[in-house]
C-alpha cells in the first residue's frame, strides 16, 4: 500500500516562493498578472477575516483567562505577558543595533518602494470587514470580561458557548482556507516583488535576519532557565535537558496547544508538582508567546529598517505591548500568531494588506516552528517559578479547597 507524501506549511511556503521568483523572471506579465490578481482577492478575504478572528479569539482568550484559580491565575499571567513583553524588547534592542551592520544606506536606496514598478490585478472586488479592528478589539474586550465576570453566576453561559463554537468556526476558516491558501499568496506576491526587480535584494537581507531570531530564541530560553532555577533552587541545565523532548515536539507540530501532553510531562520532570503543571501548562500554551514576539519584533524592525521607515521607541513599545494581548489565544494552526499581529501593523506604519505585509507572513511562517519550540519551552520555566511560589506562599495557607482546578 503506498504512502502517501505529505508536505507542512513550511516546505509548501518555499515552494511558493520559488514559482513566485520563476513566475516573476519567466512568465509574461499577462499571465503573472492572473496570480497577481488572486493574491490581491486573497488579501481582500484575509482583510474581511482578520477583525472576525480577533473577535473571536480574543474573548474566548479573555473569558478564558479570568476564569477560576485566583492568585494563581494573576501571577502566571503576569509571569507570561512581562516575559512576552521582555522577549519583544530584547529582540527590538538587539535588531535596532544589530540589523544596521547588514541592512545598509546602499540596500535601503537600492529596495526604495517595494510597491513600485509592480504589476496590478486584472481586477478586484472590494470585501468591507464587518467591523474595524479598533471596534473588534474594543468589542471582544468587553464581550470577554463581562462574560467571565456573569458566567455560572446570572448570565453568560449561553453567550459563551456562542462565541466558543464562533471560535471554532473562524478556526475552521483558517484550517482550511487560509492558511492551506497561503502560499498562493505569497508566490503572487514574490512574482510581482521579482517584476519589480526587489526579490533577491531582500532575501539577501531576510536570511540574516532569520539567523539572529534563532539566535535569541535560544539565549532568552537560557535565560529563563537561569532566572526559574535561582527561583527554585534547580540546575537550568538540568531542566533545559528535561525540556529537550517538548522542543522538539514542538518544532514538530508547529502548535503549543499540541504540545501541551508532552510538555507537562518534561515539567514534571522538572519537579513542577500535579496541580500546578495541569494549571500552568495549557494556561501559558494560549497566553505565553516570547517566541512568536521576538520573531515578530526582529521581523517587523528588519522590514521597517529595509524601508527607511521609523523605528523609535514610541512607535515600537506600543506596538509590542499591544501584540502580546493580540497573540492570547492565537489558533493553534501554524501562523496564527502573525495572524493575530496583521491588524496592528498600521501602527508601525505598515499596511496589514500591503506587499510588506505579505513579506512579513512569509518571514514568520519560514520559522514558525523554532519561534512555538521557544514558547513551549519558556511555558516550563515559568511553571517551575510559579510552583515554587505556590509551596512557599499559598499551598501553606490553602485548607479548604483545591486553588487550582487539576486537568483530568
Amino acid at each position: 500500500m503506498e504512502r502517501k507524501v505529505k508536505f507542512g506549511l513550511v516546505p509548501k511556503l518555499i515552494i511558493g516562493i520559488i514559482l513566485g521568483v520563476l513566475i516573476g523572471s519567466y512568465l509574461p506579465s499577462p499571465l503573472i498578472r492572473i496570480v497577481i490578481t488572486f493574491s490581491s482577492l486573497f488579501s481582500e478575504f484575509l482583510q474581511f477575516i482578520i477583525p472576525l478572528m480577533i473577535l473571536a479569539f480574543v474573548t474566548m482568550g479573555i473569558a478564558d483567562l479570568t476564569q477560576g484559580a485566583g492568585k494563581l491565575l494573576g501571577i502566571t499571567a503576569l509571569l507570561s505577558y512581562g516575559s512576552t513583553l521582555l522577549a519583544g524588547s530584547i529582540a527590538f534592542t538587539v535588531g535596532i543595533n544589530l540589523f544596521p551592520s547588514f541592512i545598509s544606506a546602499d540596500i535601503i536606496k537600492t529596495i526604495g518602494n517595494p510597491e513600485e514598478g509592480m504589476l496590478k490585478s486584472y481586477f478586484t472586488i472590494e470585501l468591507k470587514p464587518l467591523l474595524d479592528v479598533t471596534a473588534a478589539v474594543a468589542l471582544a474586550f468587553i464581550m470577554g470580561l463581562c462574560i467571565s465576570s456573569l458566567r455560572h453566576k446570572e448570565i453568560g453561559d449561553t453567550t459563551y458557548n456562542l462565541f466558543n463554537e464562533f471560535s471554532k468556526i473562524i478556526n475552521k476558516v483558517l484550517d482550511v482556507a487560509i492558511i492551506p491558501l497561503l502560499p498562493f499568496y505569497i508566490m503572487g506576491t514574490f512574482a510581482n516583488m521579482t517584476v519589480s526587480g526587489q526579490t533577491f535584494i531582500i532575501l539577501s537581507v531576510l536570511w540574516k535576519v532569520f539567523l539572529v531570531v534563532i539566535c535569541l530564541h535560544l539565549l532568552y530560553l537560557l535565560f529563563l532557565f537561569v532566572v526559574s532555577g535561582a527561583v527554585g533552587k534547580k540546575s537550568p541545565f538540568k531542566m533545559i535537558k528535561n525540556q529537550i523532548p517538548g522542543y522538539l515536539a514542538a518544532i514538530g507540530t508547529q502548535s503549543s496547544a499540541a504540545c501541551i501532553p508532552v510538555n507537562i510531562e518534561c515539567a514534571k520532570n522538572n519537579g513542577v508538582c500535579k496541580e500546578i503543571r495541569n494549571f500552568v501548562i495549557p494556561l501559558c500554551a494560549n497566553i505565553h508567546m516570547a517566541g512568536s514576539m521576538i520573531t515578530i519584533t526582529c521581523c517587523v524592525t528588519s522590514v521597517l529598517l529595509m524601508n527607511n521607515m521609523d523605528t523609535n521607541l514610541g512607535i515600537m513599545i506600543p506596538f509590542i505591548m499591544t501584540l502580546g494581548i493580540a497573540m492570547i489565544a492565537s489558533p493553534g494552526a501554524p501562523g496564527g500568531s502573525i495572524m493575530a499581529a496583521l491588524p496592528f501593523l498600521p501602527l508601525v506604519g505598515i499596511g496589514s494588506d500591503s506587499a510588506l505585509a505579505s513579506l512579513l507572513i512569509a518571514l514568520y511562517i519560514a520559522q514558525d516552528s523554532f519561534g512555538t519550540a521557544c514558547n513551549v519551552s519558556g511555558d516550563d520555566a515559568i511553571a517551575v517559578i510559579v510552583d515554587t511560589i505556590y509551596k512557599k506562599f499559598i499551598k501553606k495557607d490553602t485548607t479548604a479547597e483545591n486553588p487550582v482546578e487539576v486537568e483530568k
